[in-house]
């Protein structure tokens, strides 16, 4: 058995431990803490869909994240509780944002697809700002989780396994995907657009169907963190976050499969130790950034071998 494939196995297995033996040490309080992580890990895990392994540099995807979450709270004041409905619109409306922004600004490249997808999220961001009937600028508050059959939201052990369920789905789809012709012609067009083009792929189709199925993924994260929150806030589509979630995926491992969720879980970590310790815990983070840059440009996932079997360098060098 390789050594990521050992790793990740002993790190599931933390991970379904944890809530079980956080309350033996007081410690009741982090497993909300952890399920804020997967949260995060699945909406970092959505980016680097495009940006890791279709070199798409988007700087508006939290404006999905906030859709997501602002689907559900709104359904929730309307007195749509059930998550069978209020899930999957969130999901879709997430994606037909995704769908109708990116159907304009993958007609651009470089720094100009950069500034219109920020443009966009902007727009969004003031959009929800407006409503003033779901708390414009304040926030929405919600007043119970989404209901499911079978599922109690407001148990905090069957809430963290049913988030952690998802996170895994969502990293084993993204797994699949990239190991498939689709994700295979989607790392194509990021090494070589002309190249792809003059081999008769729809490099715009392939990269506006990954970066829909991102901003859906980002949806269903954001309705998670609604139900964890029971409070939403436009600042979840401010442009901030979507560079946050550019740092975890940066942090974790650009184009690699767990980047995002190691990235993610090093980011919220060191934040939450960092606050306890000093008022002016940006500057190490800030140092945490510099020193990836310079000494694991692919990441702390590079660094310890965790990678998507699709990633070409990594099978190259294991077939030599």
């Amino acid at each position: 058995m390789s050594t990521s494939r050992i790793l990740s196995v002993l790190a599931l297995v933390a991970l379904l431990a944890f809530p079980l033996i956080a309350p033996l040490y007081g410690l009741e309080f982090y497993i909300s803490f952890v399920r804020r992580i997967f949260i995060y890990a699945m909406a970092a895990t959505a980016l680097n869909l495009v940006l890791g392994y279709g070199g798409m540099v988007a700087l508006g995807h939290a404006a999905f994240f906030g859709a997501g979450a602002y689907t559900v709270g709104i359904l929730a004041t309307e007195g749509v509780q059930s998550g069978l409905i209020t899930w999957p619109a969130a999901m879709l409306i997430s994606g037909l944002l995704a769908f109708l922004t990116g159907a304009v600004s993958l007609r651009t490249r470089g720094v100009y697809f950069i500034m219109i997808t920020l443009a966009f999220a902007q727009m969004i961001f003031y959009l929800f700002i407006s409503l003033r009937q779901y708390g414009g600028e304040d926030g929405l508050n919600m007043y119970s989780h989404s209901s499911l059959p079978g599922i109690d939201l407001g148990n905090e052990l069957s809430f963290y396994y049913l988030v952690l369920a998802l996170l895994l789905a969502v990293l084993f789809l993204i797994n699949r995907l990239v190991n498939a012709r689709f994700g295979q012609a989607l790392m194509g067009t990021r090494e070589n657009e002309s190249r792809m083009t003059t081999l008769g792929y729809p490099v715009y189709r392939i990269r506006l169907t990954a970066y829909t199925l991102s901003g859906a993924i980002m949806g269903l994260a954001g309705a998670l963190l609604a139900n964890h929150n029971l409070f939403v806030s436009p600042s979840l589509m401010n442009w901030t976050q979507s560079a946050d979630l550019i740092i975890m995926v940066l942090v974790g491992g650009i184009g690699l499969l767990y980047g995002g969720a190691l990235g993610a879980f090093v980011m919220l970590v060191l934040e939450e130790l960092l606050r306890n310790w000093t008022e002016y815990w940006h500057m190490p983070l800030g140092i945490l950034l510099l020193l990836v840059v310079f000494f694991a440009p692919k990441g702390l996932a590079g660094l310890v071998r965790i990678r998507s079997v699709a990633d070409p360098a990594t099978t190259a060098k294991e077939q030599t």
